[in-house]
């Protein structure tokens, strides 16, 4: 069975996505983000999201760890700032209904949503620059970055968050992941570290 680590940034929403992912069947754990990732058993890591930058404990390190992450809100956030790219405030703070724009229909967590998708999402920070090796894959009108990934590397990020029901296809997000995950796992001839 496939297993994922939702590494928790103190994020008010970090329980629905370890919820959502059980609700898929996946085995599901909440880890504090100061835990090492190789201390952690599973086949890929949730970054949460969470309110503040300052409080990631070892987040940039799980990015390095070789297993698939996706990272939601600031988990995008730090995706992005860890690895150059640019993060800056956005905008419009505060939660809101979102129309997002798929970019890239081949994107393997977000290209299945195309053309366009419901989202909740807050815009207080945002990503505005990509790492390098990573594509924009979603936009919308207040904000450039809403979706990013690095598929060879298996990292995918969302400014929005999946595992709320105002999300229109939030299960989608969590399931495409599930899907590199179990991708990867078999690649690896590990179904699990």
């Amino acid at each position: 069975m496939t297993r994922i680590a939702v590494v928790d940034n103190h994020g008010q929403f970090t329980h629905l996505e370890e919820r959502a992912l059980r609700d898929m069947g996946v085995t599901a754990d909440i880890v504090d983000n100061e835990t090492p990732p190789d201390e952690v058993r599973a086949d890929g890591f949730v970054l949460s999201g969470g309110p503040s930058i300052d409080r990631i404990g070892r987040c940039p390190a799980y990015l390095d760890d070789g297993r698939p992450v996706l990272g939601i809100c600031l988990g995008h956030q730090v995706m992005a700032a860890a690895l150059g790219g640019e993060v800056a405030s956005g905008d419009y703070g505060g939660y809101a209904d979102v129309t997002v724009r798929v970019l890239d229909e081949d994107d393997p967590l977000v290209g299945p949503l195309a053309p366009e998708t419901r989202t909740w999402a807050s815009h207080a920070d945002e990503v505005v620059t990509t790492p390098p090796g990573f594509v924009r894959t979603a936009e919308s009108d207040v904000c450039a970055v809403e979706a990013m990934s690095s598929p060879d590397r298996g990292l995918f990020g969302v400014q929005w968050h999946p595992e709320v029901a105002h999300t229109a296809e939030g299960k989608a997000v969590f399931e495409n992941f599930v899907a590199v995950c179990e991708r990867a796992a078999a690649a690896a001839g590990s179904g699990g570290v």
